[in-house]
């Protein structure tokens, strides 16, 4: 037997994710109970997640109403696209490369360095937060680029701080007007000629075709006008999901998305079920369907040819079809699913992924509730957003799913409210962003704050009785290994036996820190307020020792975070005990 008076360390990875459909007493270690705000990280842990922040600093012009929603959005070219009521518009958008203080003085003459002044007129307005400046010039030869004779606080705006990495983006140009009833804008880029083209659908409207220039042409086939979905594959424009062909995909002559010259090429397909979404995965077009799945195998209409995928499963939302780890993930209405391609056998197989957090999903999809999605390459990962209309975005949820270590892990996310979304990678970029219900749109993963609400991150371990739930723990110390981007603003708290209000509750353990370690090229060794100062050359992935107090049967721990510091990552913790009584 143990001796009671030795110190006994367990130790334990922060993996797994969020279990919600399992005893609390059959869970793993380093899963989680509670993680929001947090996401498993394919680097190990879970890391606070990054906030969002405006992309446009200036409101999408509405036309009817304020409460407009924005109602599409893309990134074309060096422009970004917003719908809003009946009309399309874009801006150009940017960061500050160097920061600019309240007190510095630009009248006609100033300048102001930017990442890029691509997509922005030789002459305009600028918007930085609340501020605005006008300019005369730029400077696309200088690393970085500059914006030349700056003006100050025009339009009756104040002078304010800036710092680096702000916003810097021009005001919203009208670019389309011809929409009447547009209902939900969806895009598609293609680049048939050596052009670049952007198609977009709004499901009542014809479609519409802009190029680099931002010149608007309407298809002229009625066949396609109100079309819900479009998607290119093997060079011919797909529409579909229109409210009086429902199960039919029209398609045009090759390298020509607004020519259905049959003899030239263009056809129609029908499938014998309401079509909800459409994706090119893997050398086929999946058609998904409200009970069926069916893929367009071929490259031309002498040899398109539909084959069953499943006829047992549908997807019940096309916006929350995705290319993500190798696979198509979907909303079936039994949760998450995937299409898995099978080597084995050549064909394709279904898989449901988020049996972990299933009630999530089960209570979204019974509350209908409207869902949104977008993929993150670089984090593998994919993230869900169940919206309603009359709810405030502080209680507006979503689920965070990474693909790390072969499986699927998930967090949900508390405080993003998108109202359409888009995913734009180029040249190694990702630019995640979606509108809101008020007329802004903003850019994802960026920025420590929700638009200047504090992301507040919660982690809960499951009930962890060390082996032996009958012989009580005198805790003494928690170590934390993290690591930070910043300093750290977060508590510690520790509860024992369920939780149960009859056990020791200690107050929770503030794990604010002054020195956190240095990442040579990264590090940020000063705040304006002074508050942070790093340890240079220190470990990447320091230990908080913890000393705690209590003791019982079974211990919980919890790490609330401050919601405004920079993320960082728990990695892992260390507890360390001494052995009491049986019970």
């Amino acid at each position: 037997m143990p001796d009671s008076t030795q110190t006994q360390p367990v130790a334990f990875n922060c993996e797994g994710g969020l279990v919600l459909n399992r005893s609390s007493f059959l869970m793993q270690p380093g899963e989680a109970l509670v993680l929001e705000n947090f996401e498993p990280d394919v680097e190990g842990g879970y890391r606070r997640m990054n906030g969002f922040r405006r992309y446009v600093n200036h409101i999408v012009p509405h036309t009817a109403s304020i409460n407009e929603k924005v109602i599409g959005v893309a990134k074309f070219g060096n422009k970004v696209i917003a719908c809003r009521g009946e009309k399309i518009f874009s801006a150009a958008s940017t960061e500050l490369s160097v920061a600019i203080t309240a007190t510095a003085t630009m009248s006609g003459s100033g300048t102001i360095v930017v990442d890029s002044v691509a997509g922005f007129a030789t002459s305009g307005t600028l918007q930085l937060d609340s501020e605005k400046f006008t300019y005369t010039g730029v400077d696309a030869a200088s690393t970085p680029n500059e914006f030349t004779g700056v003006t100050r606080a025009t339009e009756s705006t104040t002078a304010a701080a800036h710092i680096s990495r702000v916003t810097v983006s021009s005001p919203w140009t009208e670019i389309d007007t011809g929409r009447t009833n547009a209902s939900k804008y969806r895009f598609e880029r293609i680049n048939y000629d050596g052009n670049e083209k952007l198609v977009c659908v709004d499901e009542v409207n014809a479609p519409v075709v802009f190029n680099l220039a931002l010149s608007a042409t309407d298809v002229s086939a009625a066949s396609v006008a109100g079309s819900k979905f479009v998607a290119s594959f093997k060079s011919h424009m797909f529409y579909a999901g229109k409210s009086t062909t429902s199960e039919e995909l029209v398609f045009s002559v090759p390298f020509d998305e607004d020519n259905f010259t049959s003899g030239d090429g263009a056809g129609s397909i029908r499938v014998d079920d309401t079509i909800t979404g459409l994706k090119v995965f893997r050398d086929s077009l999946f058609i998904f369907c409200e009970n069926r799945i069916f893929k367009l195998t071929g490259s031309s209409s002498s040899d398109f040819a539909i084959i069953p995928v499943t006829r047992n499963i549908g997807c019940i939302n096309g916006d929350t079809i995705q290319e993500f780890g190798g696979d198509l993930v979907f909303l079936g209405p039994d949760g998450l699913r995937t299409v898995a391609a099978t080597a084995k056998i050549g064909d394709t197989e279904l898989g449901t992924i988020s049996k972990s957090v299933q009630s999530i999903f089960d209570k979204n999809i019974k509350d209908s509730a409207l869902f949104e999605s977008v993929v993150i390459p670089d984090k593998t990962q994919y993230r869900i957003f169940f919206t309603k209309d009359d709810e405030a975005d502080s209680i507006t949820r979503g689920i965070t799913c990474v693909m790390r270590q072969d499986r699927f892990e998930f967090s949900e996310v508390r405080g993003i409210k998108p109202s359409c979304t888009d995913t734009f990678v180029k040249a190694g970029d990702v630019i995640v962003l979606h509108g809101d219900f008020t007329g802004f749109v903003h850019r994802q993963d960026k920025g420590n704050t929700f638009d200047g609400i504090p992301v507040l991150g919660k982690y809960r371990s499951s009930d962890m009785a060390f082996g032996d739930p009958g012989i009580r723990k005198h805790m003494q110390r928690v170590i934390i290994n993290y690591k930070p981007e910043s300093a750290l603003d977060a508590e510690l708290v520790v509860r024992y036996d369920n939780e149960n209000s009859d056990s020791t509750r200690p107050a929770p353990y503030s794990l604010d820190s002054n020195q956190v370690a240095a990442q040579f090229g990264l590090a940020v060794f000063s705040t304006a307020d002074g508050a942070v100062r790093f340890v240079f050359g220190g470990p990447s992935q320091p230990l908080i020792r913890q000393a705690v107090e209590g003791s019982g049967f079974s211990v919980v721990l919890r790490v609330n975070d401050g919601g405004e510091s920079a993320p960082y990552s728990l990695k892992g913790f260390q507890l360390e005990y001494t052995l009491g009584a049986r019970r």
